[in-house]
Parts: C-alpha cells; structure tokens; sequence
C-alpha cells in the first residue's frame, strides 16, 4: 500500500480504510471477549454467598463457605483461555487500554457488589422483611447516603454488624481472587512463557505492539491518522520468520517501555479494586463512627480484628498498603481507648468523691484480678509472652489463610476466622482470669475452713493489704486497661499513656481528700482519722507495690524508641506514690505529737496538785493516763492495718517525739514536795513502760526497748536504780 505497486488501482483505493476498520472490530472482539473471561463469567458466587449468609443471619457465621479460589485445573484452563486474547491485543497494543477500562469495570463491579450485599442482607439483619426495603429509595450507595441505610446500619448490634462485615469479606474475596488470577495471567504471558509453545508468538507480539504504540504516539504527537505502514512493514517482517521471532526481535527499549507499561496497568487494575473495596468497608465503619467507641471491649474487637485481616488479605493482593482504611481503623480504635479512658476518669473521680475510707472485704474478683495478671515469675521467664502468642496462634494459622489468596491457597472460612479469632482472644482473657477466680475460691474455702478469713485483705507478693472501695475499683480498670493493651497492640502507646495519667489522678485525688481532708466536704467525713490515714496509705502502697510489673505488662507491647520516655513518666508516678505514702506515714507521726502537746499544755496545772499533802492517789496521772491511751489506740489501729515494718518506722519517730518532749517538759517543772516527786517518778515509769511496748525497730545500741533521753532524764532524777 506504501509502495507504486497499487496505485492508480481503482479497486484498492479503499483498502486502509478497510484496514483500520477491520482492526477496530478485532480489537472490541477481543476486549470483549477479555472483559467477559476476565470478570463476567466468574459465576453467581456472589448470590451463593448471600444465600447463605441470609440463612444464617439469626445464628453464628460457622460452617461451610463457598470456595472462592481456583483449582490447578481451572487455573490452566483459565490462562490458555486469556492467553490468545492478550497476544492479539498485544499485536494492536491495544492492552494497555484494555486493561484500563478492566480496571474501571472491576472498580465499578466490586462497587456494585458491595452495595447489594448490604442492600440484601441488612433488612434480614435488623429483623425487617426484604421486601419493605428493596425499593428504589433504600438502594442507595453504602457510604451511608441514604438516611434510612445509615440508620439501619446504626441500628445493627455489633453481632451483626461483624456478620454483614463478614459476608461483604466473603464477598470481596471472591472477586479478588478472580482478579489476582487475571493479574497472574497476565504476568505469566508477559514475563515466565519461556519453554511454552506460545513463547515466540508472544515476544512477537510484544515487539509489535511496542512499535505499533510508538507509531501511534508519534502520529498523535504530530496530529495525524494512525499510520499502519510501520505497522504492516513489520508484521510482514515477523511473519516472515515465524521460526526465528525470538532471535528477530531483541529487546529493546521499546519493547521493555510497552512491556512496563502493560504490567503497571495490570498493577494497577488489582490495586484499584483493593482499593474500592477498602473505601465501601472504611465507609460502613464511619456510618457507625459515634456507636463503635461505646462498644464493650469484646465487640469492638470483633469489629477491629476483622477489619484488620480484611485489610491484611487484600493488602496482600493489592499489593500496596491501604492507607485510608488503615487511617479510619486507627481513628476508630483511638476513639475507642479515648472513649473508655474518659468513661473510667469520670467514674473514678465519682467513686473517690463518695469515697468514706472505710475498709472493705474483697472479693474473689479481684484477687483473681491480681494473681492472672501480677504473676511476677510469669512476667520474669516471659511466659506471658507464650502465653500471648499461644493465644493467638491459632488466629494468626487461620488468619494468615485469608491472606492468602495471591498464592492461591484455600481460604474457605477466612471471613469468619477473624470473627471467631477476635472473640476467642477475649474468652481466652476472661478464661484466665475465672480460673483464677476459681482456684481464689478454693483457697479461700481451705483458708476459712482453718478459721481464717481470707476475704478481709487483698494479697500480693505475699504481702496483704487493707482496702476501700476506690482501690478495687481502681484495680479492676488497670486490668480493663491491660486487656486493651494485649487485645489492641497497635494502640499500646495510647493505653500506656491513658494509665499513666489515671494513675496520676487517682493519686493526686486520694492526697486531696485525705491528706487535704477534701473528703470533709465531699464525703460528709467528720473528720479525718488514723484509720482513714491508714487505710489511704495501704491503697497506696498496694498501688505503688504493682507498679514495676504493671509496666512491664504494659511495655510489652510498646515500640522500643517510644519505651525510654514512658520508663521515665512510669518512673515519676511511681515516685508520687511513695512520696505520698511517705508523707502518710509523716501524717499519722504529727498527730502523735500534736495529741502530745495539747496534754503537755495542761501538765503544770496538774503538777499543782502533786504538792497537795491530802493526795494519796498511787495511780499516774490524768496526763500520764490520757496519754498513754491515746498511744496505745494509735499502735491497735495501725498494727491491724498497717504492715509491720510501716508500723515500726512510724513509732520509731514516735517514741524519739516522746522521750525529747516529755523529758523537756518534765525538767522545767518544780517538783518542790516528796509528793510530788514520787507522783513524777510514778508518771515517768508508766509512760515509760508504754514506750517500751511500742512496736519501734529499736535503733540504738541499749538492750533496753526504746530507751532514750526520757530514760536518762529519770536515772539523773531518782538514781540509776530507780531507772
């Protein structure tokens, strides 16, 4: 046609018309026919799915799936079906657009088929016949466009709503598979025939379209008709030597830019459906945006654990990570820490408000709390680490199943697994911790049986404790908090701060109303006792006894260049709450030695009378008495709740406060009749023989308990055989 052979011939002078015309009709042949092998015959899984997700709408989504993926046969079959299509559409260079507008058709169909799902399947979810919303106004886009969807969707338990996330995961599955298959296809015939009889027709036809494409853009560039002339030239040349087609054509940069451009298009027509299918789900998720951080941790897990391996599995045929729908996950799972962050402050500050520090009972509850998560030799040989892991290796087995789909690998429960996983990880929790319940109530039944009741303190690390209220509480959201923290690891970080900060409150909060005597006002205390102080500072010493490993528990989950800064603000809590018990203990000393110099005030009104010849009292005085009581209910009150080291390093000041004051003031009275003297010698030997029955840790080097400077004040007085 390029050559003087035909022109002038009236017969052909139509010829390329012919020609271009007859190019286009192969070209819509075999786009067709690659659209309908590709996405259009892959059957009525979709209604089978539905079928059957219908049928167990009112039960769990167990048994049976549709199997989704291709046997080695059908892959076979499949591949030798597309491979003539894609060399013709090669030879026209014509795949690269082919694959485009497969692109937009697999996008618009995923689309479409989410939409029906959940137009078919939410009227059976939420109990309403479908035929009362199967109307054109109810059919609307799953993004919640409708008012009457959204609401629907709203009105989902989180059961169901897991179920529907299930059915559109069975759903989406399905035709990823078919489109990683097409994408495989494709790769293969470009890039793995060598050996296979196709090979020299297909490295033809690369070399052909490659040139046929570089023609085209040059003729688009410079404005003209497509020029079929390079074309033609070049068929006739590989038809020429149909033997050496390998050999003919080497490849050039031409044929490695179509080629390149053939598999990003076929990239990319993969990634768009992961895509499309991640904005419908991140879509369904937003409609339920405000319900979703009000759910208990269980439900919403089921929530988040499917969403994850949804994410993972297409991910892993998209082959790129889909941010969007990781950035609505993330959003959603921060509301939800935020969420019960907030419900618990605002719970904690109630119950401390209404707080009366009045000692409780435990309950077994709680110290099955504290024996399933404080096990210091589990935490130490990192047990809890297999613990974890046997938790959730058989989440990880079946889950990793879903992901499988790009390499072809059965996957016929995936959609349910991560349901069936994100409660199991949950029971598996709440397992643990009512066997520990269990195995406290049967130590509690042989401790009772031996006359004990072990109900009345809280044990940990061997040691007891005396509790209120607030504690309990307190200690029931740390081990909430912890179960987030394994449950939702990507979100350990937010956790880890959440309990820091609860922390903090509780113990700036406890200092005010005790300490601050705020508890006056908000609780109606009349006062601020001993036993109010004491019970304040075994809350706190309990606290500050499980705040090592309540960070290690935690920090298991934390990334190692965010642990230093956490380590230094767990550090400083821990800090705070000796410091506050310490300030406690300081406390319950000034009280001692406030109640010591009101009696010390009204001693020389007393000594007045000691010079009276008519008083023939052998008992100690008014002043010795009173406060000798005083001490000796301080030291009742203290040893039945306080530990005894607390106990001693409290009585220790105490006693020092008692020799330095009493003596003092004792010197400066003027003891003038033999009345008197014996009268002080009496009240000297009782306090003193108080003193000594106080449970101090005797710092000094006397054999004598508690001897100090009251001790030298008498033998100065009365001889050292008097002392």
């Amino acid at each position: 046609m390029d050559g003087d052979e035909l022109s002038g011939l009236h017969c052909f002078r139509h010829l390329r018309d012919h020609v271009v015309t007859s190019i286009d009709s192969i070209n819509s042949i075999l786009s067709a026919e690659f659209m309908r092998a590709s996405i259009h015959d892959k059957g009525d899984k979709d209604s089978v799915i539905l079928l059957k997700a219908k049928a167990r709408a009112s039960i769990s989504l167990n048994g049976e799936d549709v199997g989704v993926n291709l046997d080695e046969e059908e892959t076979t079959n499949f591949r030798d079906r597309l491979l003539p299509l894609i060399i013709g559409l090669l030879r026209t260079a014509k795949l690269p657009f082919v694959l485009r507008t497969y692109r937009d058709t697999l996008t618009a169909d995923m689309k479409t088929a989410i939409k029906t799902a959940v137009a078919e399947l939410l009227p059976v979810l939420v109990g309403q016949p479908p035929e009362s919303d199967m109307g054109a106004e109810h059919t609307v886009d799953a993004d919640g466009g409708g008012l009457s969807l959204a609401s629907k969707l709203r009105s989902l338990s989180s059961g169901s709503f897991v179920q529907l996330l299930a059915t559109i995961f069975k759903i989406v599955q399905a035709h990823l598979v078919r489109a990683a298959e097409v994408k495989r296809a494709i790769e293969w015939v470009m890039c793995n025939l060598d050996g296979h009889y196709a090979a020299d027709s297909v490295a033809a036809a690369i070399a052909l379209g490659a040139m046929v494409a570089e023609s085209s853009q040059e003729s688009n560039g410079q404005g003209g008709a497509l020029p079929l002339s390079a074309s033609l030239r070049s068929t006739s040349k590989v038809l020429s030597s149909p033997g050496k087609g390998s050999d003919a054509i080497s490849p050039s940069n031409l044929s490695k830019n179509f080629r390149a451009d053939v598999l990003r298009e076929n990239a990319e027509a993969v990634f768009a459906a992961c895509d499309a299918a991640h904005g419908r789900w991140a879509k369904l998720l937003g409609v339920r945006a405000l319900l979703h951080p009000k759910l208990r941790l269980q439900d919403f897990l089921s929530i988040y654990n499917i969403t994850q391996e949804f994410i993972t599995s297409t991910e892993k045929v998209g082959g790129r990570l889909g941010y969007s729908i990781r950035g609505t996950l993330q959003s959603q799972a921060k509301s939800f820490v935020d969420f019960q962050h907030e419900s618990r402050m605002t719970k904690i500050r109630a119950v401390l408000d209404q707080e009366t520090w009045v000692e409780v009972d435990v309950p077994d509850e709680f110290q099955a709390i504290v024996s399933s998560l404080f096990d210091s030799e589990a935490i130490v040989s990192g047990s809890k680490d297999n613990a974890e892991s046997n938790m959730t290796e058989s989440y990880s087995n079946e889950g990793s199943q879903v992901g499988s789909v790009a390499q072809n690998e059965p996957t016929d429960s995936s959609s349910t697994t991560a349901v069936n996983a994100a409660q199991g990880k949950a029971e598996v929790i709440e397992r643990k911790k009512s066997d520990a319940v269990t195995s406290s109530q049967s130590n509690n039944s042989n401790t009772k049986e031996r006359g004990k009741n072990a109900t009345q303190t809280l044990e940990y690390g061997g040691v007891s404790y005396h509790m209120v209220n607030c504690g309990l509480i307190l200690l029931k959201m740390l081990s909430e908090y912890i179960d987030m923290n394994h449950l939702l690891p990507a979100l350990s970080l937010e956790v880890v701060h959440r309990v820091v900060e609860i922390l903090k409150f509780f113990n700036t909060r406890t200092c005010q109303l005790v300490l601050g005597a705020g508890a006056m006002q908000v609780s109606g205390l009349k006062s601020i006792t001993s036993k109010h102080l004491a019970l304040a500072s075994q809350v706190i010493s309990f606290i500050y006894a499980i705040i090592p490993e309540l960070r290690q528990i935690l920090f298991l989950k934390v990334p190692e260049p965010r642990k230093s800064l956490l380590l230094s603000e767990f550090d400083r809590v821990a800090q705070d709450y000796k410091v506050h018990r310490d300030e406690i203990h300081t406390k319950l000393v000034q009280i001692m030695r406030e109640r010591l110099l009101v009696h010390l005030r009204g001693l020389p009104q007393i000594v007045e009378s000691w010079n009276r010849p008519e008083d023939a009292d052998p008992q100690p005085s008014q002043f010795a008495r009173s406060l000798t009581k005083e001490v000796g209910f301080l030291q009742r009150v203290l040893s039945r709740t306080l530990h005894e080291v607390d106990v001693q390093a409290i009585f220790r000041q105490v006693v020092v406060i008692f020799h330095s004051q009493i003596s003092d003031a004792f010197s400066r009275l003027e003891i003038g009749t033999p009345q008197a003297k014996d009268r002080l010698h009496r009240d000297i030997t009782h306090i003193l023989g108080c003193i000594r029955s106080l449970p101090s840790d005797n710092s000094n080097n006397s054999a004598t308990p508690n001897w100090g400077q009251l001790d030298e004040f008498l033998a100065q007085r009365f001889g050292a055989e008097a002392s």
